[in-house]
């Protein structure tokens, strides 16, 4: 294969991508009008009860977004480790005691269970911040105490688990955000109704990144285990692995127990959980508490692809294995028979499928390249601003900007209005669910190594006993869903 200026997974960009995942949430953005009063207070009584669950690298941001909001309240912040829980208190006390008279403020309670924050019943929502293999069961007991939710993305590590958070939501009559803000840029969100509403004619095919197991494993955290974890060993391998990790000793104040909680049994490691975090998502390799590329990014991706393509509360119909021979990389086939293909890297665009011009500039990642019958173009964030052509295509979708600006998202403050008015937020549970679905059924293919038929109706692979295996796993006992 020839070289190519493109936009390769390394450490690097994992360690920007992270960084700006976090970046997204410290920045200001759009505020909802009735979240503030004219003169920036808004009466206590009138404010939104709020408590974080998980306050890790990716929590704290969101403890800074919500304490932040006049509209909003902090009542309280929990995690299993003792320190993190203790900061992020330190931190929302001090914003609150320098905007009170008295200099003083002590109103926000610190938990290291969180079925005790949802038994307030003076909390109105949550924001659910912690691994993936909680996410769903959190959902689902923060919707039975009556609590309305923000949960990060993706919102479950099973298809099973993603539906029983809908049904739960559902049967509540709770709001619920998925974080998948990037669809909440902008920007994006006219790129995405301008391909949704025919501006490329007919999408024949989408492109999105996929990263290799072995890019996440050759971060510097992982050299201490090079020979425990053999990284090169994973070039092809795109599911998370269960990898067998010696116990180390539990560090003071973190209750492992409940951190690992329904999921698979694992004793400590530090490349599951150090305090301070070596970043975002350390966890997601591991098969037992994370969903590897789904969580690093594509959760944010097939969201905003799967919008632009309205096919949102769906799926597509078959997945194809590069084992048959048809595409060189996993392919998702739409009703529509637009397909989907996953790549490890831009330049497989151009160089394995020919889609766009040889000279296109494809960076960034969180969106695809979109190749219609009138042209083409791209929603991906963190990579410069919007690409396409012919010039037409600019022409008719107007832009204001090409700029891709990440802080200018409304995402929260969406769902923020939505728990006053009980409106749908604009990345509902449903929506969550079917995102977060298309990456299950990307690591199913591959775990099984061959292609399936996928029914987006039913949520199931017809006639295929051993894939509708792969939809659920059972949670660790005692808990339940």
């Amino acid at each position: 294969m020839k070289s190519l200026s493109f936009d390769h997974s390394t450490r690097r960009q994992f360690l920007r991508r992270g960084a700006a995942a976090v970046a997204l949430l410290a920045l200001p953005q759009v505020p909802v009008k009735s979240a503030r009063a004219a003169a920036g207070a808004v009466p206590p009584n009138r404010r939104i009860t709020v408590g974080i669950i998980g306050t890790g690298l990716m929590g704290a941001g969101h403890v800074n977004r919500m304490m932040g909001d006049p509209g909003v309240q902090v009542l309280g912040v929990c995690d299993v480790d003792r320190s993190r829980r203790e900061a992020a208190q330190g931190r929302v006390e001090a914003k609150y005691a320098a905007e009170a008279a008295s200099g003083t403020y002590h109103g926000c309670k610190a938990y290291n269970d969180y079925r005790e924050l949802l038994a307030r019943p003076d909390l109105d929502a949550v924001v659910i911040v912690t691994p993936d293999h909680w996410h769903a069961l959190q959902s689902v007991h923060a919707a039975e105490a009556g609590k309305d939710v923000y949960c990060e993305k993706p919102i479950s590590v099973t298809i099973a688990e993603g539906r029983r958070v809908v049904e739960a939501v559902r049967g509540h009559r709770r709001v619920f955000q998925t974080g998948t803000q990037y669809r909440s840029i902008p920007t994006i969100r006219r790129v995405c109704e301008f391909v949704r509403g025919g501006g490329l004619g007919r999408v024949k095919s989408v492109f999105t990144l996929l990263d290799p197991l072995s890019n996440f494993m050759r971060h510097g955290r992982f050299q201490p285990y090079a020979d425990l974890v053999q990284a090169s060993k994973y070039t092809t391998t795109y599911a998370p692995i269960d990898l067998s990790l010696p116990a180390e000793p539990v560090p003071e104040g973190l209750d492992w127990e409940l951190w690992v909680g329904p999921a698979p049994w694992h004793p400590y490691h530090t490349l599951y959980h150090t305090n301070p975090s070596p970043g975002v998502v350390p966890w997601s390799f591991a098969d037992a508490f994370g969903v590897a590329a789904l969580t690093w990014h594509l959760a944010h991706s097939a969201d905003v692809i799967q919008y632009a393509l309205g096919v949102e509360t769906s799926g597509p119909v078959e997945l194809i294995h590069p084992r048959e021979g048809k595409y060189p990389t996993l392919t998702c086939r739409y009703a529509s028979g637009t397909l989907l293909h996953f790549v490890d890297h831009w330049g497989l665009v151009k160089d394995a499928y020919g889609a766009v011009p040889g000279d296109a500039r494809l960076a960034g990642n969180f969106g695809g390249v979109f190749v219609g019958e009138a042209g083409w173009i791209t929603s991906m964030s963190t990579g410069g601003p919007v690409e396409g052509g012919p010039a037409e295509v600019f022409e008719k979708l107007a832009l204001p900007t090409r700029e891709v600006n990440i802080g200018s998202n409304n995402h929260h403050a969406n769902w923020l209005e939505c728990t006053r008015t009980r409106a749908q937020p604009s990345c509902d549970e449903e929506l969550g669910h079917r995102t977060a679905s298309l990456g299950h059924l990307a690591m199913i293919a591959y775990k099984l190594g061959r292609s399936l038929r996928w029914d987006p109706v039913r949520e199931e692979f017809p006639g295929d006993a051993e894939a509708n295996a792969l939809r659920a796993r059972p949670l660790r006992a005692p808990w339940t869903m």
